[in-house]
């Protein structure tokens, strides 16, 4: 919290919302995406972004799908929330994150907005991720499949 001397109006901060896609094609391989810019420039990410205000969740995770990969999503399986930063140190605001499975409805996946290249990667070829909560979240979603 910041409180301003002069008139006392106090200013919380708070995380920002995120949403990303797992998406999944029929061999069960991940759509993953390299970042074309900073953060993590360079890096493998998974396909998603901020809310905007007002955003449902859903609709946000659908818009930037077809942003960044020009796909159709519908999500599938609500996986959860993790929390992390948007920056390659602790400088940057924290991220409340939220993932879904999801499958393509239409279109074929083409690299757009800030994305460099996307690339399907089987559970056992997966790369450094360019946040440290997406190796959990893959890690976890791996796990549910071995039980499934």
């Amino acid at each position: 919290m910041v409180e301003c001397a002069a008139c006392g109006f106090r200013a919380y901060a708070g995380s920002e919302p995120t949403v990303s896609a797992l998406c999944l094609d029929d061999e069960g391989r991940v759509l993953l995406s390299r970042r074309a810019g900073a953060p993590y420039e360079g890096y493998w990410d998974l396909p998603g972004g901020f809310l905007e205000e007002g955003e449902h969740p859903l609709d946000a995770v659908r818009r930037e799908l077809k942003e960044e990969a020009e796909v159709e999503i519908e999500p599938v399986e609500y996986l959860g929330v993790w929390i992390d930063r948007y920056s390659e140190d602790e400088s940057g605001p924290a991220t409340l994150n939220l993932y879904w499975t999801a499958r393509i409805v239409d279109g074929e996946p083409v690299p757009a907005d800030d994305v460099a290249e996307l690339r399907w990667f089987a559970p056992d070829e997966f790369p450094e991720m360019a946040f440290p909560g997406q190796d959990e979240v893959l890690r976890a979603w791996a796990a549910r499949q071995q039980d499934a």
